[in-house]
């Protein structure tokens, strides 16, 4: 490495996004090869990876846990975090784009863009963060690059800027023409260093065509490239270079490349990619947060007073650790920080550069670092740290509400008290797990986002020494949402008991809030003219208003999709008061829902099952059964890809009965759909 690692410009922080099997934890298997970080390949199908080093991500192939690993190339840094690609693990994607520059999306040529690619290039967009593609698998056979690519600008909506030219085709991809450098990079049978050479004279004509496109298409968004193109009428290496950059850190364009990550094929040329086009923590904006009332930035500079986010809690084998990015200042071994969500501080017992299941013990930590702490006791992920002296609050990531319920018991009655330390661990460790007492059953209820999540966080426990679990049927997270609102709904909250009184008088309107049934959210607003209720007193209304969306007439679910309006009230001089109104706001709702029509909604998922085209009869039947809704089909490489929306209660056990209608070929994925009213009668919890 030829430059200082620890100069934050020579620092990437990114992550590997992608749909299931797309091969996102072979890319970092083969990053970490080709930077001399390991010196074995590591393979998925050999449970042989580094990131994917969890005993359930062995046995069942597929990343379930985020894992940090940090590697060197051509004189930088790169902190690299291999995320999942199953949409019940969508939590853990959110988490870790909430303190990342920079990202890869890796798409597979045979099938381009999938439901979870688009799922997570939406997260990275919500979170702007800058995005290079990787079409990976170009030896499959049915790979097509530019069928890839359309699918990209289609589904995605960027400005693919593709760079690359595939060298063969299928079995016979052997190598890559470099379009901006306009070279030839072609790979041994093995995998190994590329061979760099001329562009082949049998795709001389097709390299100068495609490099045209791409110097158009930069210039069409790039004003400084378009100057030159314009004098010019073509881009030179070093402006076309500094394009790419500014249009990748700006979300303007993406940079797409292509290879083979199992054949070892692409992996140099993408690794230079990640230093020339995306951003180092000196490139993005300084970091925003709070102290009381005012927002504060904090710059990348190592001088400045101390601030990291935790975004991840795990209970390794050496303790807890909590794993931080730093935004700005300086951390070391034996440091005292102060957490301004619990009004905190704690002390560093411990910094380590993390290697997957692996640690590297450090002295301290700069701005731009991603480290795991040890010692630290009350933090949790979305947690703040920072310097005592200098408060700052930042935004926590935000974490999805779960859809799916079991009922969780310990075996034996003398276990309840091992069981109940093992849930609080997991959603200690896993923010989109919520444990809860059911009040009306007094069963422990463990709540996540997918049928596997749940099946996953049980078996951790049993994996880990726990007690022995039974587990009821899943059960949905069921909504209630208002069909036919009310008008001029009067309510009085007198209440006189001795001493100050409560006096609150409400006039409510309940709407739906969108034309269609199923819309979410909840909107509030006042219309009361003439000072007739006080502005505190209508906060506490709408406070009163949220309180009272916890459970629905129906059967105690959640409520969504209204709108109220409070259209008129009245105080008295004395005894009216900001909790007399909340009071007024809640008890009023609820008699407004009473009166109301309201249905019931159910949450439904859009699945996309691809079969052989001789098993399509059988698999549209089971889909109606599950009073799936058919949005579409197409066919591709000889198998059928059918999208359907299905009410997500019915999809438990989808896996096992597709694999009987399919003889095992057919596969299947999932993402949120919201909700849609329910087709059929759902017993109150």
């Amino acid at each position: 490495m030829r430059t200082n690692l620890n100069t934050l410009a020579a620092v990437r922080n990114l992550g590997i996004l992608a749909h299931v099997d797309a091969g996102k934890t072979t890319v970092t298997e083969r990053f970490l090869y080709a930077t001399g970080t390991t010196h074995k390949r590591g393979e998925v199908h050999d449970g042989t990876t580094v990131t994917d080093f969890d005993p359930q991500e062995r046995d069942r192939g597929i990343t379930i846990f985020a894992a940090a690993v940090s590697c060197g190339w051509d004189g930088h840094r790169i902190n690299l975090i291999d995320t999942p690609g199953h949409v019940d693990f969508a939590d853990e994607v959110e988490r870790s784009l909430r303190v990342l520059d920079g990202a890869i999306a890796v798409f597979d040529a045979v099938a381009g863009v999938e439901p979870q690619s688009e799922s997570v290039w939406r997260q990275a967009d919500r979170h702007g963060v800058p995005r290079i593609a990787f079409v990976n698998k170009l030896d499959r056979a049915g790979a097509d690059l530019d069928r890839a690519v359309d699918s990209i600008r289609e589904r995605l909506h960027p400005a693919p800027l593709v760079v690359q030219l595939p060298i063969g085709a299928e079995g016979g991809f052997t190598g890559v023409v470099d379009l901006v450098r306009m070279r030839s990079l072609v790979w041994d049978g093995g995998g190994g260093t590329a061979v760099e050479g001329p562009v082949p004279e049998t795709l001389t004509e097709e390299a100068l065509r495609r490099r045209r496109v791409l110097e158009e298409a930069v210039a069409e968004l790039h004003p400084a490239a378009l100057e030159e193109f314009c004098a010019e009428s073509a881009l030179s290496e070093p402006t076309l270079a500094a394009a790419l950059r500014d249009l990748t850190r700006t979300g303007d364009g993406v940079v797409v490349l292509c290879g083979s990550a199992y054949r070892n094929r692409g992996i140099e040329p993408l690794l230079d990619a990640v230093v020339a086009y995306l951003p180092s923590p000196l490139d993005v904006p300084a970091v925003r947060g709070v102290h009381g009332d005012a927002e504060q930035r904090r710059p990348a500079d190592p001088e400045a007073p101390f601030a990291a986010l935790a975004f991840k809690v795990n209970a390794a084998g050496i303790g807890r650790l909590t794993c931080v990015r730093v935004y700005s200042g300086t951390i070391g071994k034996g440091d005292t920080v102060w957490d301004p969500g619990t009004g905190r501080t704690e002390r560093v017992a411990r910094i380590l550069r993390v290697m997957a299941d692996r640690h590297v013990q450090l002295d301290r930590a700069v701005a731009g670092d991603i480290v795991a702490l040890a010692g630290l006791k009350s933090a949790r992920a979305g947690s703040t740290l920072c310097d005592p002296g200098a408060p700052l609050l930042l935004e926590a990531p935000v974490v999805a509400e779960p859809v799916v319920s079991v009922a969780v018991e310990a075996r034996r009655s003398t276990d309840t008290g091992r069981l109940a330390t093992a849930l609080a661990r997991l959603a200690e460790e896993d923010p989109s797990l919520v444990v809860r007492t059911d009040d009306e059953t007094g069963q422990t209820v463990l709540s996540g986002m997918g049928e596997l999540h749940l099946e996953v966080a049980v078996e951790k426990i049993r994996r880990s020494d726990g007690p022995e679990v039974v587990v009821g049927r899943p059960r949905v997270a069921h909504r209630e949402t208002v069909v036919r609102g009310v008008s001029g709904l009067v309510f009085r909250h007198v209440k006189q008991d001795g001493g100050a009184g409560q006096f609150a008088h409400v006039v409510l309107d309940v709407e739906p809030l969108g034309a269609e049934v199923g819309a979410t959210g909840f909107e509030f607003r006042s219309v009361v003219v003439g000072g007739r209720v006080p502005q505190e007193y209508v906060r506490a209304v709408e406070a009163g208003c949220r309180d009272a969306l916890a459970e629905g007439p129906l059967g105690g679910h959640p409520v969504t999709g209204l709108r109220v309006t409070l259209t008129d009230g009245s105080t008295h001089v004395k005894d009216s008061s900001e909790m007399a109104f909340r009071t007024a706001g809640r008890l009023g709702l609820r008699e407004a829902l009473r009166v109301c029509a309201v249905a019931l909604l159910e949450p439904v998922a859009e699945v996309t099952v691809t079969v052989p085209e001789d098993a399509v009869g059988g698999v549209l039947g089971d889909l109606a059964a599950r009073r799936g809704r058919v949005n579409g089909s197409e066919s591709r490489g000889g198998s059928a890809v059918l999208t359907a929306t299905v009410p997500l209660a019915e999809l438990f056990g989808y896996a096992t009965r597709l694999r009987s209608r399919t003889q095992g070929r057919g596969t299947f994925t999932t993402r949120p759909a919201g909700y849609a009213p329910a087709q059929q009668p759902v017993p109150a919890r």
